[in-house]
């Protein structure tokens, strides 16, 4: 299963989301970015279609809001483990069969766990949607979880903990981040789980979870592709229709206290060869108190970002070549608040401590004397005109809308992003960075090569 669960990757997939949110510089397409269609069914299931006609193929997704940051305490990983095991036998369907028609008929299809939002999707052609339709909405209220399944599947989430965190250096030393800078909020335990708690979970876990959250007034439909809401809205209400709505659990989650100290994670491992460098501060999000901030930090990341014309990849790598990579990520999506980080990876033959030394005095100077105009425009520019192809490819749009209805924000909020953007000022800018980059509440990680042993001395003759 696709699995986001390392901090850069969910940064750099929020980062791509919003720049996505963009329109060519037209007035008449500035009102909007996707022109969605959109109903909700009388369950309360949300129903979206982005029309694209350029091939006879459809994307159907199905998002819950619900993600690993909604599990009980002690049950880290259930709602990941939750999604495998969504693929397994329903009332009407045995174990493997869903995988089996789904191939049968030419489609693709996976899911995804993260922090606040769970995502099931297939790609078909346009005249099997009806198909995949009615496989979704069997296993949204018909699932059966087997004993035996359960066990044998937790070995199979054990395996891919171990696969993509255990055996990758880099990831234990983010995890740990992460688990440091969120001292109180669920966000720092991670969306695949803590091993001990994984070893832990069973069918009651299961089920009780899924009764919670797999509910039609909790998810939200997509469709996306050679379609509009006139041939989609039958087949939701044919199918998703009959599926009775049920209480959903307030997403009221524990906030973080304020922040009085930095911290430092270190992780010395022999698989690494090279060192590495970071720092994540938390940021205000697109859903939360700070949001006015969002769309500043956007920019401030394209100005500051890895691209070989950003400021701190031109001043670390390309003038002090004291870095081989060196910018900033932003994760802008989440439901509470979200996450800004800087990184740096030393040339060989320089130091951590030189390139941390470096990277303190361009966010120094930055805090000083802020970004200019002409950073601004240019940035603001930049991430209009990358976004100009996004209606191109239909799995863009369908997954800027879940991942945007599953973490509070609107419709409407998709569509006014480019003027949101057009509209930031480099005073907002530099206050946004002053907001986060002077914070107390950072954790800078670091990543070294194991310590060789000491030779030992030899002794006199």
């Amino acid at each position: 299963m696709i699995n986001p669960t390392r901090l850069k990757s969910l940064a750099a997939l929020a980062f791509i989301g919003c720049t996505l949110w963009g329109a060519p510089a037209n007035a008449e397409q500035r009102k909007g970015v996707f022109h969605p269609q959109v109903a909700k069914l009388k369950n309360g299931m949300m129903v979206v279609v982005i029309t694209n006609r350029r091939a006879p193929v459809v994307r159907h997704m199905v998002w819950y809001r619900v993600g690993a940051a909604d599990e009980p305490p002690g049950k880290s990983g259930i709602a990941h483990f939750l999604e495998h095991l969504m693929f397994k036998r329903t009332k009407t369907l045995k174990a493997g069969e869903f995988d089996r028609i789904i191939h049968r008929n030419g489609g693709q299809q996976n899911a995804f766990t993260s922090q606040d939002y769970t995502a099931y999707f297939q790609t078909v052609a346009k005249d099997r949607l009806p198909i995949v339709m009615r496989l979704e909405a069997d296993r949204m209220t018909n699932l059966v979880i087997d004993k035996k399944e359960v066990a044998a599947e937790r070995k199979v989430v054990e395996e891919e903990r171990r696969s993509r965190t255990e055996n990758k250096p880099n990831s234990l030393l983010w995890e740990a981040a992460r688990a440091a800078l969120w001292r109180n909020h669920p966000y720092g335990s991670p969306v695949i789980g803590w091993m001990h708690e994984i070893h832990k979970l069973n069918r009651k876990d299961a089920l009780e979870f899924y009764r919670r959250y797999y509910r039609p007034n909790n998810a939200i439909l997509i469709v996306a592709g050679d379609v509009t809401l006139k041939e989609v809205l039958p087949l939701a209400k044919k199918y998703y229709g009959p599926i009775k709505a049920g209480p959903i659990p307030p997403r009221i989650r524990p906030q973080e206290p304020p922040s009085r100290t930095s911290r430092r994670v270190t992780l010395r491992d022999k698989r690494v060869a090279r060192a590495r460098w970071g720092r994540v501060y938390l940021a205000p999000s697109l859903n939360n108190a700070g949001k006015k901030h969002a769309y500043a930090l956007m920019v401030l990341n394209q100005i500051l970002g890895d691209s070989a014309t950003s400021r701190f990849y031109e001043s670390l790598v390309v003038k002090q070549k004291l870095a081989t990579r060196a910018g900033t990520w932003y994760d802008s999506g989440s439901f509470d608040s979200g996450e800004f980080g800087l990184y740096a990876n030393p040339r060989g033959g320089v130091s951590v401590a030189t390139v941390e030394r470096a990277m303190d005095a361009e966010v120094a100077a930055l805090l000083a004397k802020g970004v200019t105009k002409e950073e601004v425009d240019r940035a603001k520019q930049s991430m209009l005109d990358a976004a100009i192809f996004a209606r191109d490819n239909m799995y863009t749009g369908a997954s800027i809308f879940g991942r945007a209805l599953t973490t509070g924000r609107t419709v409407a909020e998709v569509e006014a992003w480019p003027e949101r953007i057009s509209s930031v000022t480099v005073e907002a800018v530099n206050a946004a960075a002053r907001l986060v980059l002077s914070s107390r509440g950072s954790v800078t990680a670091i990543l070294l090569p194991a310590k060789k042993p000491a030779t030992p001395k030899k002794k006199g003759g």
